[in-house]
This record gives structure tokens, sequence and C-alpha cells, in this order.
């Protein structure tokens, strides 16, 4: 392509020859030249828009304000949107904390009326202060959702907390379940105690490695505490026996019983009813031997019947 220059100062004309390359770059500079120069008017409309006197500018500068209307009211839509499903979730915990509470004031003995999850606490406090900086305002809708947030972290580590204190205390309650301290016959009288005596049969001094209860044929013997059936078989020395193992090293005996009515390997409940009482083996009488070993050494069974008394009294003292 030749492009002819002709002017009154030129002697003669030029020519000027344009190649493909040289059209290129004038179509690329002209691009160039539209796109700054439609940037600048933009720029410089919606700088000034809001100053500027033309309706058209002005709705099109309103709609992409964060501060208008519509995006008021989709922003409001959204954030309500997120804060219903952390309220959802906030309610479920708190739903999930007050059967947990309910379990933990039941194993700890509260009565319901001294603590109920169903009602809310009191609450109140003085008229706000006079000072500036305590003065009371509206939270906004970032003070809203950081408090709703912060709410939700407390309520899960309450959670937490009370799932530790209840694992304690249902601990502790299985461990008490598991001691030798329920009665084994009805029946408080000791016809032998724990410790030397004057053997019934020798004359000689021995030691009496449990308690006698002195009891009818038949009378209903029951397990002093949970725990399994290691032993339910004749012995010449203690007739008709029952050994349970409770853990922990504990085990208790029951001997002289007139009939047996647990195998081994059974799982017997604390107050189960076990075997019938009698007269079996080396006895004077009717009547019931109790033991309580640990570790396969006898121990006095009159300190853990008493503690199991204390428990019993105590019990009785927070149910009123």
């Amino acid at each position: 392509m030749q492009v002819i220059l002709l002017h009154p100062r030129f002697t003669r004309a030029k020519s000027i020859t344009l190649g493909r390359r040289h059209l290129l770059l004038l179509i690329a500079a002209f691009l160039l030249a539209v796109l700054l120069v439609s940037s600048l008017l933009y720029f410089v409309t919606f700088q000034y828009a809001a100053s500027v006197p033309i309706p058209f500018i002005q709705n099109r500068f309103n709609a992409n304000s964060p501060d208008s209307a519509p995006n008021k009211e989709k922003y409001l839509k959204e954030n309500l949107s997120a804060m219903a499903i952390k309220l959802g979730q906030m309610q479920a915990q708190l739903m999930r904390l007050d059967a947990l509470g309910e379990r933990v004031q039941g194993l700890a003995g509260i009565k319901p009326e001294e603590f109920n999850f169903k009602e809310l606490p009191g609450r109140g406090g003085a008229e706000p202060s006079n000072l500036k900086e305590r003065q009371p305002h509206d939270l906004s809708m970032t003070d809203f959702q950081q408090a709703l947030a912060a709410l939700s972290r407390d309520i899960g580590y309450r959670a937490d907390y009370m799932n530790v204190v209840e694992t304690t205390l249902m601990s502790d309650k299985i461990k008490s379940k598991l001691l030798p301290t329920n009665q084994p016959v009805a029946s408080n009288y000791n016809s032998s105690s724990f410790g030397w005596r004057v053997d019934p049969f020798t004359g000689r001094s021995a030691f009496h490695e449990g308690l006698d209860f002195p009891i009818l044929t038949g009378t209903p013997v029951v397990a002093a505490a949970a725990g399994v059936v290691i032993a339910a078989e004749y012995r010449p020395d203690y007739g008709n026996m029952v050994d349970i193992d409770h853990g922990n090293d504990i085990m208790t005996r029951y001997a002289h019983n007139s009939k047996l009515l647990v195998k081994v390997g059974d799982i017997v409940k604390r107050g189960q009813e076990i075997s019938e009482s009698g007269s079996t083996g080396r006895s004077t009488g009717p009547h019931l031997h109790f033991e309580v070993r640990i570790k396969g050494i006898a121990q006095d069974p009159r300190k853990f019947l008493a503690a199991g008394q204390d428990q019993a009294k105590l019990a009785a003292l927070v149910t009123k």
C-alpha cells in the first residue's frame, strides 16, 4: 500500500509504502488510544458521579454502591441465612447440653427443683451509668456475628467440660457399686466377728477371717456388690460356697449355704439373690459366713458395710 504526500513546499510528490506490519501497528495504536480514552472517561465519570446531575449515571452509581438499598438488602439476607444456620446448630448444642446436665445432676444427687435446666436463670442489674464509654448502644451486624460465634464456642467448651464431669461421676458411681458395701443378709447381728476368737470346734485361739450372721435356714443371701461369680461349689470347711470377683482384686465369699442360685461365670448385680442360708460344711448351726478379700488377704467386712450405711444415710439426707 502506497501513500502519496503532496505539499506546496515539496518540490515533488513523496510516496510512503506501508506494509502489512505498519497497518497492524496503526490498528493496535488506534485501539489502545480508544481503550485509554474510554478508561479515563469511565474513571472521571464514576469518580464524580454523585455530583453529576445526570439521572442515568446516578442510578448506575447507586446500583453499584455497597450502601445502596438493593445491596444492603442482599447483604442482610445472606447474613441472616448464615446466622439462622448458626442459631439452629446452637439450639441443637443447647438441647444436648441440657440432657447432659440432667444426667450429671442425677449422678451428683442434686434435686431437680434446686437446679432446673428447663428454666431460665434469674438476671438483673442497675441502670447504665452516665459515663460516655458505658452508654448503651445498638449492636451492629458484625458485633452480633462475633457474639454469636463466641457463644457457640462457649457452649462447645461447656459441653466438653460436662462430658468430663459426667465420666468422672459415672466412674465413681461404678466403683462404688463394685465395692462390697451392701448388707448380704437382713441382719446386723454377728455371732462371730472378724479377728481372733475361740474356735467352736477345737477350743483353741484361731483367727476368724469373716463375719458370721446367725439367720434361719433358707434366708435369702444377696451380693454385697456387682461382680462375676468365680466359684459356686461345695467345700468341706465352707460348705456350699459362692465367691464373687468385684474387680480391682476385691472378692467376697458367702459360705455355709443350703442352696446355691448362681453358677460360675454369672454376672450378678448389687443386691441380687445368690443363695439361701444354711448350715453346711464346718458349721454349728444356720448362719452366713461372709468374707471380703483384697488380693487374697482377708479384710474386716465391717469397714465396708459401715461405709455402705454411711452412704445410705448421706443419700437419705440429700433426697430430703
